[in-house]
């Protein structure tokens, strides 16, 4: 037999356009030719099962083999091999998918999925060879062995063979410009790269180079915890272990499997660029997945394996895809009832992995509503208020941070420690639930646990619970629970002194008979003098505290709708939000260095020049204070820092001075 003859092609010159425009990346050919080699064994199984096939199918495996000499590499498997009427109906109809008609004849005998889909694969080989041959066996009784040539043109060669054994080898004669596919080490990184996780074994040189087991195939119920991990050891070495995974199974309304893990998150991390990895039936297509998951869990790993996410369309396409939108909302769906799943019965984990998981749930529930509705009576908030007090038969096990600040330990709470637990955490409606006698719906919060802390600590010695939104999402999130909860007002700590902490008994006494001045009148007098400042609004409060030495002489505040206005007119103008030059200073009257300083004012004796040294230095420790309580809002930039470091030196050189007189 030997026949000549024209493919039947249904797009003039093809083969100029699937040399340059198939796939934008040459190398994809050898992923689409072992496709078609596991397919091929795939099938044969098939058969066999059917009753079809009585013959030994063996051990299945595709063997790879490089010719440097001649410039050929062949890729040889012992699948089903191919009759030359199947040659000339698969191979000469370009477009044709033979996958697409096995899979309807065999579909009730189908256990692993056949991978080809599109009817182009095989064609990618002409992207780097310029003659390519098939010679193949078919598992029919009887069959007889054929050979096919093509040079690249639309004309073939199919003519017998004296092949012997079934399957088929597919040899490429490659470009010169192609000749790297000759490397060991190149075919090698790209079966590991792209079939790393086919069911078939890839032998190179005698030597299987691909894993063979998909984990994400597997039952979770045969899975152990060491095996997830591994898994993600393997796809991304050398990082820190994950916090959680989930694992996708479901065939209805589409077919998704898939892992994904909760990563630890780093500054260095970009959440705006997809890190999982999208397979087809095993077989490696993307690292990004963007245009298939929310855009809210594009910070997670793992892999996502569909064969109903339509790859041969743009990515564009993809976005309005009805099927991939589904698939998408079940990937959200089931991350939410693996949240839910946590928060329920391993509180401690849970709380352990806030750190991280919150981003991810904070930019989902602004993001998402379905996921919002799922997961939302989930969020938690790290409070002041105290750990509540376990039974005395118990050994309670908290959460504490640790140092480092980041990372989260376990520890046995002793009486000591119960005392000096820093947090526990909240739901905000826990949060206003417990607080509606003392402040009904109004929430006060920190963004900056060391900056704000002398706040923070002026609202829990008076019973005031402050909740932490200091991560980098949370100026956003506050935005948006403030449109969920439209009746609840959101004020940080530094923005403004609830009547709680202030004592309005003290201050009222008169000090000068002559003109009348109560001691807040005077006070606050000798500070307007001292700093200067025109646009500083200087208030004297009595800061309610059983030792008013703890409590902080002065604060500096910020009301909240101003600071929001700068920082968002900071954020639209991509720039960082500077400090105001208008802010309040509140000055605490029932501090001692305060009633020190009046006293000290009082004593004052006008000199020649108009000023006493007690006057320059109760001048000096005016602006002391004031700088004191700005370092909570700002850094001080080189001239300023300067300043305040001069002057620090002169008030006590100064002060030590009358010590020793």
């Amino acid at each position: 037999m030997r026949e000549q003859g024209t493919i039947s092609i249904h797009t003039e010159n093809i083969f100029p356009i699937i040399k340059k425009s198939l796939y934008s990346d040459h190398q994809i050919f050898l992923r689409e030719l072992i496709s078609n080699a596991v397919d091929a064994i795939q099938k044969l199984k098939m058969v066999s099962r059917a009753g079809e096939y009585s013959g030994d199918i063996g051990e299945p495996e595709i063997q790879i083999s490089i010719d440097k000499n001649q410039k050929t590499l062949s890729i040889t498997d012992n699948g089903i091999g191919m009759t030359a009427d199947e040659v000339k109906k698969y191979i000469n109809q370009v477009a044709f998918s033979s996958a697409e008609e096995f899979i309807h004849k065999y579909k009730n005998v189908s256990e692993q999925p056949i991978i080809g889909n599109f009817g182009l694969g095989f064609y990618s080989s002409f992207m780097v060879a310029k003659q390519v041959e098939i010679d193949t066996l078919s598992y029919k009784e009887g069959a007889q062995a054929v050979h096919w040539i093509c040079d690249g043109s639309p004309e073939f060669t199919l003519e017998e063979s004296s092949r012997t054994t079934r399957g088929t080898t597919i040899t490429l004669h490659l470009m010169e410009e192609e000749l790297e596919y000759l490397e060991s080490a190149r075919i090698t990184n790209l079966v590991k790269t792209y079939c790393d996780f086919m069911p078939v074994p890839i032998k190179l040189d005698g030597e299987v180079l691909n894993r063979q087991k998909a984990p994400w195939r597997e039952s979770p119920n045969h899975l152990s915890q060491e095996d997830y991990l591994e898994f993600y050891r393997y796809l991304y070495p050398f990082q820190e272990e994950p916090l959680l995974w989930v694992h996708l199974n479901t065939d209805y309304p589409f077919i998704i499997n898939g892992i994904l893990y909760f990563p630890r998150l780093r500054p260095d991390v970009d959440v705006t660029k997809g890190q999982i990895k999208l397979f087809c039936n095993q077989v490696f297509v993307s690292d990004h997945c963007e245009e298939i998951i929310p855009q809210f869990l594009l910070p997670m790993r793992g892999v996502i394996d569909s064969s109903d996410i339509p790859l041969n369309v743009s990515r564009s396409a993809l976005q309005t895809d009805r099927t991939v939108r589904k698939i998408g909302d079940y990937i959200a769906k089931k991350v939410g009832d693996r949240l839910k799943e946590l928060y329920r019965d391993n509180r401690e984990q849970y709380i352990s992995a806030w750190k991280d998981l919150g981003t991810f749930m904070k930019f989902g529930v602004m993001n998402d509503e379905k996921f919002k509705k799922q997961i939302e009576e989930f969020i938690i908030f790290r409070t002041t208020a105290k750990q509540p007090e376990q039974a005395a038969s118990e050994t309670p096990a908290v959460q504490v941070q640790s140092e480092e600040g980041d990372a989260w330990q376990d520890v046995t709470s002793t009486t000591t420690e119960q005392e000096n637990l820093k947090y526990q955490y909240t739901t905000l409606k826990e949060y206003l639930e417990r607080n509606k006698e003392r402040h009904q719906n109004r929430v006060f919060y920190c963004t900056d646990e060391s900056a704000q802390a002398a706040y923070v600590e002026l609202h829990k010695k008076q019973g005031l619970e402050v909740l932490f939104m200091d991560s980098f999402i949370d100026t956003h999130f506050i935005n948006f629970l403030e449109r969920e909860y439209s009746d609840v007002k959101f004020t940080r700590v530094d923005s403004d002194l609830d009547q709680t902490l202030l004592d309005k008994d003290k201050g009222g006494e008169i000090v000068d008979p002559k003109t009348n001045k109560t001691r807040s009148e005077v006070i606050k007098e000798l500070f307007e003098k001292a700093l200067n400042k025109p646009k500083v609004n200087i208030r004297t409060e009595a800061l309610k505290s059983d030792d008013p030495q703890g409590t902080p002489p002065a604060m500096v505040l910020l009301p909240e709708i101003l600071r929001r206005l700068r920082e968002m007119n900071a954020l639209m103008q991509q720039q960082a939000a500077e400090f105001p030059e208008d802010h309040i200073l509140v000055v605490n009257t029932a501090h001692p260095l305060i009633q020190n300083l009046a006293n000290l004012s009082q004593g004052s004796i006008i000199q020649g020049d108009g000023e006493s040294p007690t006057t320059v230095l109760v001048n000096m420790i005016c602006h002391h204070i004031y700088d004191l309580a700005l370092m909570s809002q700002k850094g001080f930039d080189a001239e300023g820092m300067k300043a305040f470091v001069e002057r620090s030196n002169e008030v006590l050189t100064q002060l030590t001075e009358k010590a020793t007189k």
